[in-house]
């Protein structure tokens, strides 16, 4: 379909919507009336630009007509001069349009909590995984984000078996749900003595942050333990039972917390956790309906695909998605991780409006 067929469905429907908020019945429905008037108000961003772009198109067609048929020389030439501003002026307005017509994720302005685990290749797998976590962590920074441990398991060797932290600022998720998959690192560990690359991982999972309106979680359905926090967080965290395991017993997730001194605040910290994977899960499901309809070739949500490799000898990361290949792996390591996750974000729209122009 091409894009003006397809605005002239989003043109019907804007009518349609129109002519339901006109219906004094409408206000009788609080919920009704604020669903259609956020869809009123974003239907007409689409067909004003629709309008600008008929228009333009007009005027351009007007004045090929003018410099074909005029005689007049001053007017073919001051048809073509409007002609070089509108043209340009058309194609700005037709990728307006198109970016409009990606569907916006619901979650992109959500917190999210990510989770890190260390895969195969032993205390050289969870040294990576504290490798991710400080790349993160600077990223996070970079962006003005707060970020939040909420539990962990330290390896002996250094690193982590496994890391959980959240992460609040604007539009987090939007930037990080590209994250979630299989990491793998190519390099030479610190205690190899022949100096031979070894191939390890860690898995990431990013989990848009769940509110209770988002899903109900019974409190009938949970076991809630308490224990002795251990690790980070000093001898004060060990001599009370502060931190919390919290188990959902009809879905059997199960989440912790042991970074806060008081027992309340890991328990509200937990519940976070657990609202946030529930949400995922059934989200999980409607993706794998999308992404199967639409093929698309970046996930969000698959934490046992393959993404990306950090070769540290040749200073490369390939994020196998997209076929991207960078060679300022030191820069990336350090937080700068943002010319990797915009050329993600921009082949997620472009799969999209390809899904949308199919429909």
């Amino acid at each position: 379909m091409d894009i003006q067929a397809k605005l002239e469905q989003v043109k019907e429907r804007f009518e349609e919507v129109t002519t339901a908020m006109s219906d004094p019945s409408v206000y009788d429905d609080p919920d009704r009336y604020t669903e259609l008037t956020k869809e009123h108000s974003d239907l007409k961003e689409l067909v004003d630009l629709y309008d600008q772009w008929k228009k333009t198109k007009k005027d351009i067609a007007g004045n090929k007509e003018l410099i074909e048929e005029a005689e007049n020389a001053d007017i073919i030439e001051m048809a073509r001069s409007e002609n070089e501003e509108l043209e340009p002026k058309l194609e700005g307005i037709e990728e307006d349009i198109k970016f409009k017509l990606i569907p916006k994720d619901p979650d992109d302005s959500k917190n999210v909590i990510v989770e890190l685990r260390a895969g195969a290749g032993g205390d050289e797998a969870a040294i990576f995984a504290g490798d991710l976590f400080d790349m993160y962590r600077r990223y996070a920074d970079n962006k003005g984000w707060k970020l939040n441990l909420l539990s962990l398991s330290q390896s002996e060797k250094g690193g982590y078996k496994e890391l959980n932290f959240g992460l609040e600022g604007d539009d987090v998720y939007a930037k990080m749900k590209y994250e979630s998959g299989v990491h793998r690192v190519q390099r030479v560990p610190e205690t190899e003595t022949k100096g031979r690359v070894h191939t390890s991982a860690a898995t990431v999972a990013v989990l848009p942050e769940a509110e209770e309106v988002d899903i109900e979680v019974k409190t009938a359905d949970l076991r809630v333990d308490t224990f002795r926090a251990s690790g980070a967080g000093g001898q004060h965290v060990n001599k009370t039972d502060s931190a919390v395991r919290i188990t959902h017993e009809p879905s059997g997730v199960v989440v912790e917390c042991q970074q806060e001194r008081s027992q309340h605040k890991n328990k509200s910290k937990a519940m976070k956790m657990l609202r946030s994977k529930l949400y995922e899960k059934e989200e999980e499901k409607q993706r794998k309906e999308r992404e199967a309809e639409r093929n698309s070739q970046i996930s969000t949500g698959d934490r046992s695909a393959k993404i990306r490799t950090y070769n540290f000898p040749q200073s490369r990361l390939t994020d196998h998605r997209i076929n991207l290949t960078l060679y300022n792996l030191e820069d990336i390591m350090k937080g700068e991780i943002g010319e990797v996750i915009e050329a993600l974000r921009v082949q997620d729209n472009l799969d999209k409006l390809n899904a949308v122009m199919e429909q």
